[in-house]
This record gives structure tokens, sequence and C-alpha cells, in this order.
């Protein structure tokens, strides 16, 4: 968070630390976990944590790199998401068992952290918290996208413990949730797709009874709408969030892996919810067309801090998108239909497919991953 460090996880067990302003390499955690190294997440400006594919997360402090501060077990498939609230100081993982755990770092010790399994999905790919951790959002390999608001990440979700509010398209709850784990799904695997039907006005009717707006944690299940893709299916690969928390920012591809777009759906905040009206949180405003190159490997793209600029791996390089040509604000060129997004720089310095691209939170600089393990920094100008 103070950019002071650049944390780069890598496909074996390595984390590699520089320093992003003179480009220096720091150092190298060779041993970091038993497996693919898959997210880096900062709790604070010393305290990071990282997951893995050995099923594990492990906390580290920057003062202290030789050892883990401790490692935390609970996933039983690859951990592939780190999400933190500041305010609980609460860590939230996922994996591909499907599972979201919460582990409790205000009682850390060196044999682990108390956890609890918050919710469980078929298919997921990736979760991520809004700033205000006032929802959670869960992509899936079959398109879908969950979405728990008025989120209470001290309450637990069992199978059938919350309402769902249904949306213009959904699936059998039976592919949404189960109380057994799941192993990951292969990107292109097709989805049965039937109404929630009787399920869904059940816990409507429930739901209903509080006055005012939606219970805690209310579930809703999204297809989003995707260019092209609106009669052969997507897999949602890459979800990011708004700075402000005005949109989710969505890297979908085709079942049939011949197609990769990105795409940029405003929050829609409507009235409380009613039997009789289906609700839809989400609408696509600007979308752009991919190079689908690297077919099977998952692109990490991101918004910038202000989030005025979308960084997005494309072949070789990067391309900065805006909203539109002068890089306004979201809210300020909201189109009344999907439009494109802007490309507004392209760079390229790689020689490999780029997997994942960053913005500093702080200065004029982007760094870039790519398959054969060169990182890049630019400080683009315009």
């Amino acid at each position: 968070p103070c950019r002071s460090v650049l944390t780069v996880a890598c496909e074996q067990t390595e984390v590699l630390l520089f320093d992003p302003i003179s480009s220096k390499h720091i150092k190298t955690l060779s041993e970091a976990h038993e497996d693919c190294v898959n997210n880096i997440r900062f709790l604070d400006n010393r305290l990071f944590a990282t997951c893995s594919d050995d099923t594990t997360i492990a906390l580290w402090d920057l003062r202290k790199l030789n050892t883990k501060v401790c490692t935390l077990h609970g996933h039983t498939s690859w951990v592939k998401n780190i999400e933190y609230d500041t305010n609980t100081r609460l860590l939230v993982t996922s994996g591909f068992d499907g599972n979201v755990i919460i582990w409790d770092t205000n009682r850390c010790t060196e044999d682990g952290c108390p956890h609890k399994k918050f919710f469980h999905t078929r298919f997921l790919m990736r979760m991520r918290l809004t700033p205000d951790c006032s929802k959670m959002l869960i992509s899936t390999s079959s398109g879908y996208l969950l979405i728990l608001h008025d989120l209470d990440l001290n309450k637990s979700l069992e199978v059938g413990s919350y309402p769902i509010l249904r949306a213009r398209r959904t699936t059998s709850s039976s592919d949404i949730t189960s109380s057994g784990s799941s192993g990951p799904r292969a990107v292109g695997s097709p989805c049965h797709q039937n109404d929630l039907g009787p399920l869904s006005e059940k816990h409507m009717s429930r739901s209903s009874q509080r006055e005012g707006g939606s219970p805690r944690n209310s579930l809703e299940v999204l297809t989003p709408e995707v260019p092209g893709e609106r009669d052969r299916g997507n897999c949602i690969t890459s979800l990011q969030l708004h700075p402000k928390g005005w949109a989710t920012l969505l890297r979908c591809s085709s079942n049939t892996d011949d197609q990769e777009w990105t795409c940029v759906y405003e929050f829609q905040e409507g009235a409380p919810v009613r039997p009789v009206s289906p609700r839809c949180s989400l609408r696509l405003t600007h979308c752009i067309e991919e190079a689908n190159v690297g077919r099977g490997y998952i692109k990490e793209l991101c918004f910038s801090p202000d989030g005025r600029m979308i960084s997005s791996p494309h072949g070789f390089g990067i391309r900065l998108l805006g909203f539109d040509a002068h890089c306004s604000e979201l809210v300020d060129c909201l189109p009344k239909e999907a439009s494109p997004l802007r490309e507004i720089r392209s760079l390229y310095s790689h020689n490999d497919v780029v997997l994942t691209t960053k913005f500093s939170p702080t200065h004029c600089q982007i760094a870039s991953g790519c398959l054969s393990g060169r990182v890049s920094l630019y400080q683009p100008k315009f």
C-alpha cells in the first residue's frame, strides 16, 4: 500500500520482491509454498498473505522474511483469491474447492488463525469484496456472477439459509451451492440452466418480511451480458472492482475458447426487491474484444487507482483503456447503451504472453508479468 515493495507470485514455489522505484531485486522467497503461488495481498504496510495450489495460505512480515508468520490450513484444493476487510481484520480466501473461508487475524498465532467456511458454490473462479465490504462478488467458470448484498462476514451461509434475489437469468440451486466440496472445473464445460422456481419464491417471501431493503447476505445470481456470447456461454476468468465501488470489471472467454472480452458493468442500486420485479444490479456500459493470445491462461487486468483507466494484458504487452478518449470518470460518461472502451496507449516489452498487470497505488507506474517470468515496469507518458 505504501508502494515501497512490488511482490510477484510465481508459477512454481517462489515469491519475488522488488523495489519498484529502482527496479532492484530485494529478495526471493524460494520455497514460499510447496506448489504454484497464485495471489498476494497486503494487509498493511508490512504484513502480507500469499496463497497457493498447495491448498494453504501463508502470512509474511516484511521485517522478517526468513520465516512465515504462520500457515493457514482449511481449503482442500487450489487457493486462488485473497481479500481483506480492514475494518474487522478478517481475511477472506477462495479456492477451487468452491469454498469461501473467513480467517480471524485478530486471534492469529504461529499455529494459524481461527477460521470458518462462509460460503460454497460450484465452479468458483474468483471472489472479490467491494471497497466498503458491503458486497461480495463471485465469478464462476460456468458464466455466472453471484453477488452477496449487505454483506455480513460474521454469519456463515449454509445451503438454503440465505434469501435468493431473482435475476434475469438464473440456474438451479444445485449448480450454485452444495454442502459438499467439488474440484476445479475445466474452462468450457457446459452448465445446465434451470429456473430457481419454488425455491426462489420461498426465499423471496421470507426476504420480503424485512421492509425497506434486502436482508443481510441476500444472494443475487446473474449471467452478465457479454458481446458475441449470448448463445455460446462463457467463463468469467478475471474479476476486479472499481476503486470507488461504482463498477465491476470482468475478463470473459467463450466456452469454445475462441473469443475473449473485457467488460465493465455499472452497479445499479434499485428499489427494494419485490417478487414481481426481478432484481438486476449490473448494467453493461463498456466492452472491448481482446487478442485471445495464450488460450487457456487467465489474464488478470486492473483499474488505475483513480478508476479512470484499465490496464489489460493484450498478447505480448498491455493496453491502457479508458471510458472515453479523455480518460473521464465513469460516472461522467455513462452511455445509454454499451460502448467500446477506448485504447489510450499500448505498451509492448515482453517476448511471451502477458498474464497480469498492476498499477502502483501512488505513482504513475505500471507493472506487468508474462508467462516466461519476465516482469516489466513502465512509466507511461501521454
